[in-house]
């Protein structure tokens, strides 16, 4: 994970990608299995995805902030 000030507002996002965390735990919640994750953004992998939910679970506030604010918009 990486977060840079001004790369899609500061958030988490995925190694080398401008794919943030929360988006990823978005689409799980909403029944997006990982596979079509995978498929969807081609750029990452398995362990990306295991990664992410690790994110997920250790920052559940942050990322829960993220896909409120988000869904706002």
């Amino acid at each position: 994970m990486s977060q840079t000030p001004g790369v899609c507002g500061g958030d988490a996002c995925m190694r080398n990608t401008r794919i943030p965390v929360w988006v990823l735990e978005s689409f799980r919640r909403l029944g997006m299995n990982e596979s079509r994750l995978l498929n969807n953004y081609p750029t990452l992998i398995a362990t990306d995805l295991a990664n992410a939910w690790a994110y997920a679970a250790a920052f559940p506030e942050e990322i829960e902030i993220a896909i409120r604010e988000n869904d706002e918009d």
